[in-house]
Order: structure tokens, then sequence, then C-alpha cells
């Protein structure tokens, strides 16, 4: 059915609604006034703590600088949060944990409860546990230590983690206290401060090479006794000690409940306990824990929806038509799940996951630790570390330019401080390091999305400034980039990752060049923002790495190696997001890019090469489970079956998320697999950050509502979610009660407020699709010339070789030498294959309509 007539169906009741005016105050009073429900409720920590998702269960606030949280495992892959569904030990109760990160670190200041003789070694304290005891909810955590029968809820604030611990009766009630647990200690001290409070410090090296903790703890009840111990044995007499393995016992005498609460701080003891007594200033744990809970809600309920699967009562009425069961009389029916709380459940804890990080890193008063390793204080913002950004800025980000703009606000002004103190826009910051972690320089994308988005209240100027010096060092292959147009596998490993990468960035620099109107810097980086080209070779249509002048060789698309950054050329093929339209010419049109994209999504052929655990959930050879494959299934939005976009969304959705401990496709990545999810359920998803335009895909509930920041709220509805599984293709939509044929949304059309409808069937409705306005990504096509490449049988030779020298771009004149020499219009022009017998180094350029590429060269060697 044609979109007009649904706009039909509500012309009654949208003239209605245009005859009413709504002043800015009642609009803002009756968004204030939304009902805030309990959504906390429908979130599982558990959720990603299985298989490969890296997530950790324990007491955290939203972007909380403590993550107060069980240590299951010390090491290994699976270990990166400290914790795995799967294990039935623990070692303790730590304060600082990473959510979904593909390396470890963290999992700071050790606290675990015990019985009998203290203990310090960690095989001696450990306890079994059984997953029929534990619980987990938003900023609330609760096991039970089988070997010493101790009750522990854990719950948290902002910047103080909350212990719970029930001692059965016993003379000897003991909490260790172990500063060596888990990566490299640098240097700690502890110190007895009186019989209810203990400081410490502990500067440790793993990922963070150099990471700074203070943490400051108060007792509901006086210890009897205490014992520092170095190198696990007890200095008697000693109040304070220090060294590279310290650990303490504090003793109670038959307490019942001890209620342990622990401040930290990247700063000093001193800024741990303000946080400390400014957050927590009784021993009231409940308080702490609703209020936990009263935090969570008011951010979950930044989106609100509704459905999204049959019920148990229509999953029950469909079951009894459908079917077949014993005739026997007394023959029960399996129980039926209530899909709608189980897709909600996903939904919500994704939606959670997103919220856990960046971390908030400054104290109450202002103080943090940065990249200079000096103490700054941050005025009027907080000041942020575990920036995944490789990952993030794909779909956490801009969530987050919806729901959160001062946050995000906050971030780029983060950004910024770490520039100035550790000359650099960060690339991966932990704590008060740069790891250098990942590719790209993507902090750029976040800053130029959030102020593409009206997020302005930051010195433009000087993130401008930040963004060219970011990419124009010479670092990481970005030389090679610049001087070349694209980074060659001969030295520097990922070539062909950093370069589409890199260009993607300078695409973005380009746009804020154009927002800030200066025109000379938008005309420089929109031409690297094609750098693409020279990676791109239009014999085989994948992305390839360049060595010698050539394409390396011998060449295998499933091939995952040193090219490319945890993938293959299937992952890579598509990661042009800034000029999606240049590549499906570059490619050979609609037809053949919509057929390449069949058959990454088809392909029965395997991975190959290096076994990296991050290229998981496979669809052919698209995988989910990492962040370069996540805008790939948008991109039929481009073709003549955008319809495939509604058909793999879906399935992704279905297939590689799950209500289950295992039920991420890969590692969480600090939200960034779970803000796919959530944008996507959505129904929209911004393939190319920087710019305004959200693809359409298939809203996965009934109704969803996104309470906006200026008081306005923007309501996505699909009434079709409920009724099957079928009705996955879009028949129809409606944006204001208007008719809407467009397969995007606009940032302004959601942050402006108002109602889109969306109408869904069984059957692809082709009709509908055919007229439909497509999306837009593309750059002009003669912006630069593509790097010509030489193709040789090999750089070494005994008997004379022959060469060719060949251009992707179409009409283009190749000039070459073979003495070492610049070439340039006035050099040999190639028009058939070139011999070579001796030692030669040969250098060609590509000309085309006056523009001349970059030099490629290849040197060949004789031997004897």
């Amino acid at each position: 059915m044609p979109a007009l007539k649904f706009a039909h169906r509500s012309v009654l009741t949208f003239i209605i609604l245009s005859a009413v005016v709504f002043t800015a105050s009642a609009q803002k009073q009756k968004t204030e006034n939304k009902k805030i429900k309990d959504y906390a409720q429908l979130v599982d920590p558990f959720i990603g703590t299985g298989g490969h998702g890296h997530t950790y269960p324990g007491a955290v606030l939203p972007f909380g600088m403590v993550q107060l949280s069980p240590d299951t495992r010390l090491t290994g892959w699976d270990g990166c949060s400290g914790y795995h569904y799967t294990d039935t030990v623990v070692y303790g109760f730590s304060h600082t944990h990473l959510s979904g990160t593909g390396d470890l670190d963290y999992c700071d200041v050790l606290f675990m409860p015990t019985t009998g003789e203290p203990r310090f070694k960690n095989t001696d304290y450990l306890s079994g546990f059984k997953k029929k005891n534990e619980e987990a909810s938003p900023g609330y955590y609760k096991t039970l230590l089988d070997k010493y029968n101790i009750g522990v809820e854990l719950t948290a604030t902002t910047r103080v983690g909350v212990h719970r611990y029930n001692f059965p009766s016993t003379p000897n009630a003991n909490i260790i206290i172990d500063l060596q647990h888990r990566d490299e200690v640098l240097d700690s001290w502890i110190e007895v401060v009186n019989d209810h409070e203990i400081r410490g410090f502990r500067k440790s090296g793993s990922w963070a090479a150099d990471q700074q903790v203070y943490f400051y703890a108060k007792f509901s009840k006086p210890f009897k006794t205490y014992g520092i111990a170095s190198d696990d044995q007890v200095q008697e007499g000693k109040n304070k000690l220090e060294g590279k393995n310290i650990k303490m016992y504090l003793q109670f005498d038959n307490p019942g409940e001890v209620i342990a609460k622990v401040g930290i701080s990247a700063v000093s003891t001193d800024g741990a306990l303000k946080n400390l007594d400014a957050e927590v200033p009784d021993f009231d744990f409940k308080k702490v824990q609703k209020a936990a809970k009263t935090a969570w809600n008011t951010e979950l309920n930044k989106i609100q929806v509704e459905g999204g699967a049959p019920t148990v009562a229509q999953a029950t009425q469909a079951a009894q038509t459908d079917i077949r069961v014993s005739n026997k009389p007394n023959a029960k029916r399996p129980a039926i799940p209530d899909y709608a709380k189980i897709k909600q459940t996903i939904f919500y804890t994704a939606l959670y996951h997103t919220m856990l990080a960046p971390s908030i890193y400054n104290d109450v008063d202002g103080q943090y630790r940065g990249l200079d390793q000096k103490v700054h204080t941050a005025q009027g913002f907080n000041y942020y570390t575990v920036f995944s950004l490789w990952d993030t800025y794909r779909a956490e980000h801009p969530l987050l330019t919806l729901i959160d703009k001062k946050r995000t606000l906050d971030f780029i002004k983060t950004f910024l401080a770490m520039y100035e103190q550790g000359g650099l826009l960060p690339m991966w910051p932990l704590a008060s390091n740069e790891t250098f972690a990942m590719i790209g320089n993507h902090s750029i994308p976040v800053i130029v999305d959030a102020y593409a988005k009206g997020i302005r209240d930051f010195d433009a100027a000087k993130a401008f400034t930040a963004m060219k010096a970011a990419v124009n060092r010479d670092q990481f292959g970005l030389d090679d980039y610049r001087n070349d147009g694209v980074v060659l596998a001969d030295t520097i490993d990922l070539s062909v990752s950093k370069t589409l990468e890199y260009a993607y960035d300078d695409w973005c620099i380009a746009q804020m060049a154009k927002m800030l109107d200066k025109p000379q810097d938008y005309t420089e980086y929109i031409q690297r923002a094609q750098y693409w080209k020279n990676v791109y070779n239009n014999q085989n249509g994948f992305m390839q790495a360049r060595v010698n002048g050539g394409w390396v060789s011998p060449f295998e698309p499933t091939e995952v190696n040193r090219n490319y950054t945890e993938g293959n050329a299937w992952q890579y093929a598509f990661m042009v997001p800034q000029d999606v339209e240049s590549l499906m010419a570059w490619m050979g049109g609609k037809q053949v890019f919509e057929t390449k994209l069949d058959e990454l999504f088809t392909t029965e052929s395997k991975l190959s090469g290096n076994a990296v655990p991050d290229v998981t959930g496979l669809i052919g050879q698209y995988a989910h489970g990492n962040e370069p494959s996540h805008h790939m299934a948008y991109l039929y939005n481009f073709t003549d079956s955008p319809d495939k976009t509604q058909l793999y969304i879906d399935r992704i959705l279905r297939e590689e998320y799950s209500e289950k401990p295992d039920g991420l496709a890969g590692n969480e990545d600090c939200g960034q697999m779970s803000a796919w999810y959530v944008m996507s359920s959505l129904g929209f998803y911004n393939i190319a950050p920087g710019q305004s335009q959200f693809q359409i895909g298939i809203p996965q509930f009934d109704k969803a509502v996104i309470y906006l920041e200026n008081n306005k709220k923007f309501t996505i509805t699909n009434p079709g979610a409920s009724i099957s599984r079928a009705n996955i293709y879009l028949q129809g939509m409606n944006l204001a009660k208007k008719a809407y044929n467009k397969l995007y949304l606009n940032y302004n059309d959601i942050a402006d407020g108002g109602e889109f409808e969306v109408f869904t069937g069984k059957l692809s409705n082709k009709m509908f699709l055919q007229d439909i306005e497509k999306p837009f990504s593309k750059i002009a096509d003669d912006l630069i010339v593509a790097n010509p490449y030489i193709i040789a049988p090999s750089k070494d030779f005994k008997q004379p070789i022959s060469i060719q020298i060949k251009s992707a771009d179409a009409g283009a004149k190749i000039y070459y030498t073979l003495d070492g020499s610049i070439p340039n219009s006035n050099s040999l022009l190639y028009n058939q294959p070139v011999n070579i017998s001796t030692n030669t180094t040969v250098k060609a350029i590509a000309i085309l309509n006056g523009k001349s590429s970059f030099i490629d060269e290849a040197n060949f060697v004789k031997v004897n």
C-alpha cells in the first residue's frame, strides 16, 4: 500500500494536532512529566559475560569511576573484564573494570572477605560460588562465598564502592586487601588511619603503562586487629608499608554485618576521602543501592520502548493454533516465553552497556591526573577516560549526541584537555595514559559529528587545529599517507585499514572546515578523503595492500593478515562510508555493488590466515563481532534493493544478540556492540558520523520514544513489530503525519521532535521502494587521480622480466621513468609492457584532465 494512504488514515488527527499551539513552557512541562518506568528491572548485567563479550556484572553508576565487580579470572583474552560467566571461583571484589575490551587492565584494589586464619595468596583465599546464588542488576551485585558462608553484596556511587558482608558467627572475620592483584605493580603502599579507616595507593603497569589509583576506606565496625604484609609475610608493628607486593588483613570479632565503603581517586588519598565523604556520608547500604537504581532508571528512561514481539498471551494463542500436541488428556504444552520481555531485556541491557564507558575520571572537586601525569582541575565539566574510539565513534557516540548532549560536550572538552596536556587528540586513552591502541584518529569524527549536530560550546578553532595536528604527524604511516596518498605495506603493518580510516578522518576534517568556512582546508582534506582509491584494486574489487609499486601477492580475500586490522579484505571491502556512491561507481555500478554485497553475506568461504578471535559473528564473510562491518548491511539502501537492508538488519538483530550470557557476537568494546543494537532497533543508523543523515532500517518495537534534551520527544512506531516475525519489510512511512519517501532521516527530523510511523509487512514492497529517495554519500569524482600500479612476476629476477603499469582511472595516461627520476607529462608514455633486465627503479604517475596522481615506485633487483 502506498505511504500516502497511511497518511490519509490519520489526517483528522493531524489536523486536530496542527490546530493546537503548544508554548515552549507547556512542551517542556509535558516532557518533564513523562512517567519514569522501572526499566532497570529489565537489565541483565550477565548478558555479555559469557562467550567473548568481555563484560562484567558488578555495581556501577552511569559512566562511573568505580566499577565494583567480582574477579573470577586473572589472565587470558576472555579474562579482560576480570570475570567470565563460566567461572566457579572468585578471588575477590575490585573497584575498577573495563567493559568489553580486547586487552587486560584495571581490577584495582581487591577486597576479599574470609574467615579463620588470614591468608595472602589468592589461591588460598579464593572461594567457590554457585550461579544460583548470584544476582545482578544496575548498581547492585550479590553472591555467596561457599568456602566461608559469607554473603556479599555490592553497590556503588560514581566514585565510591560500597560492600556489605554478612559473616557467619566467628571470632575471626577477615577482609583481605590485595594490592598486588592482577597486573604488574610498580609501587604501592597502605596505611592504617584508625580502627575504622585505612588508605592506600597502587601504581601499576599493564595496557596503561603507568596507572595510579589512590583509595580511602571506612568500615561500619571497628576491626580488632590487622596485619600488613610484604611478600605475603606480615611485618609486625607496622601501620604503614610500601612496596610492590603489599597486602593486608583486617580482622573483626564476630561482627555479623560489616559495610565497607571505598572511595578512589587518581590524584591523592585526600581526593579519595573527599569523594567518599561527599557521595556516601553514612553506612546506609540500601540507600546507596536505591539511589543507584534511580540513577540508572533516569538514564534508561531517555528511550522508552513498548512491544516488539508477541506477548505471552499472543504466543500462547498462536501455539494453540499452530503446535500439534499429544492427544493424551493431561498433556502439557511447553511454557511460552514472553518474547516482548526478552526483546526489551536485550534492548535495555544494550542501552545499559552504552553507559558504562567512558568513565568519569575527576574527583568531586574537579581534580584529575592528566596525560602529562600532572594534576589539573576541570572547570565546569567532567573529565573522562576509557575512550575506545576506533569502536565507539561508529554508533556509541552518535547515540549519545542524541540522548546526552551535555556529556558529549564534556567528552570533547576532555579531548581538548588531553591535546593541551599530552600534545595529541586521544586515540585510546586509559587512566592517565595514551595506549595508542587500534588505528585512526577517531576523536575527530566524535568532535565533528557533535559540532554538526549543534553541540558547539567548545573552542572549535582549537579543536580544528588539534585535528590537523593529529593527522599531520609522522607516526603510524601517516607520513606515507600524506606523501604517497597511501600507507604502504612495505614497511607499515595494517596498511589497508590505516589508509581507509585515515581517509575517513580527513573527510571529517573537511566537513569541519566547511562548517568553519575554511575553503582552503576543505579543498585539501576532501581530496585526502579519496585516498581510499589508492588501495582499491579494480582488477578484483577489493581493498588490497600496496607493496613495491604493486599489489601484495598472492591475494586471498578471506585471509586475515597483517594488512588489515582484525579482519580481511572482505570486511574492509566497503569501508568507505564517506564516499559510497563513488565506490559503487568504481565497482561497476549499482548492480555490481549489490552483487558484491550479496556475496559478502552469502559466501560459504571460510576465514583463512591468522586466527584472530575478534572476527566473529559471521554471516558469510560479514563479521558482526567486529566493528568494521557494522555499517555494511545499510549499504543496500544505496542500491535498487533497499529491502535487503531491512532483511539483514532484522537478521543480525535476531541472530547476533540474545538474552543469554553469551548474547553478544563479539567484544562489547565499551558500548559499540550494544549501541549498534540500540540504534538499529530504533530503526535508523548513522553510517558516517560527521554528517546529519541517519539510514533507515527496520524499527523493532511497536513504539519507541526518544526523550530529547531540548524538551521534545521523537516517537517511532511500527505496529507490525508485534504481529509476527515475518513483518520485516517496509510498506510505507509517515513523518509528522505526512507520507515520507526517503530512506534516511536527517538529524533535525529527530531533534525537532515528532512522530515517525513505519508500516511493515511480510513481503518486500518493490513498488513502494522503487521511487523512494536514496541516501547520499559522494565526493566529487575527479578530486584525485588514483596511483597507478605495477604488475610484475617478482621483485627479484634472474632472467629478464616484463612488467605492466595500469591505472584504475579510466582514460588516465601513464608516464614513467626507469632511471629513478621523477616522472612528468614529458616522460615515457606507457602503452605496452616494459622489459626489465638489470637493477631498475621504476617510477610512474597517472594523469587525467590535467591532474596527476602520486608517484608509484617499484624496485627490481637482478640476482645471480
